[in-house]
């Protein structure tokens, strides 16, 4: 029996993911999370053989969970299951040690079979992203100026980043310039839409 940790946020498409994974024969589901900050924990109780993270969950993002789960369970396969197919988010999540990355718009049959394949050791990706990927690049920001921009994405003043990153303002003013030029933006909301857009927030 195959045991899945699933991390979704939305109860009706987490309560249907769950019900549909455990009809199939050979799969159960063995823990359910709605935020990130909750997958490393519920993981160490349950134990899966795969963890199902969604990419957008409070507390913490998927992409940044995978990192700390592969450290914590090295040996738990983990599938991206997202509603944004976005090439920066499949590079950060092969970066983040990921087996896979699927588009939620999918058949479930599909699901189940990458859930089987991942845990076989393939590598079960897009097609469509893939390609897109392969294109697009990598991302330009360091990782400073990606923590900048989050902080920027509420409106937050220069004071507030600066008070929340432990930085000068000074130093936020030029990584939030250096992050506007590299995103070929006018100005902070700007870049933090091409960023995000682009998958590298």
């Amino acid at each position: 029996m195959i045991r899945v940790l699933l991390a979704e946020d939305q109860g009706m498409m987490r309560g249907a993911l769950a019900l549909l994974l455990n009809l199939e024969d050979d799969i159960e589901v063995v823990a359910q999370v709605t935020a990130g900050d909750e997958i490393v924990p519920a993981a160490l109780d349950a134990a899966p053989d795969v963890a199902l993270l969604d990419i957008e969950l409070p507390g913490r993002s998927g992409l940044d969970a995978a990192t700390d789960l592969r450290a914590a369970l090295p040996a738990c396969r983990i599938l991206i299951l997202t509603t944004f197919g976005r090439p920066g988010y499949l590079r950060r999540a092969m970066e983040a040690g990921a087996s896979g990355f699927l588009v939620k718009d999918g058949p479930v049959e599909q699901l189940a079979a990458a859930i089987r394949r991942v845990l076989a050791g393939e590598r079960v990706i897009d097609p469509a992203l893939a390609a897109a990927a392969l294109t697009a690049g990598s991302s330009p920001l360091t990782a400073r100026e990606r923590d900048v921009l989050n902080a920027a994405a509420d409106g937050a003043t220069v004071a507030d980043i600066a008070a929340k990153l432990h930085l000068s303002e000074s130093t936020v003013r030029n990584y939030l310039s250096s992050a506007i030029g590299k995103t070929g933006t006018r100005n902070r909301i700007e870049a933090v839409r091409s960023a995000r857009g682009n998958g590298w927030l």
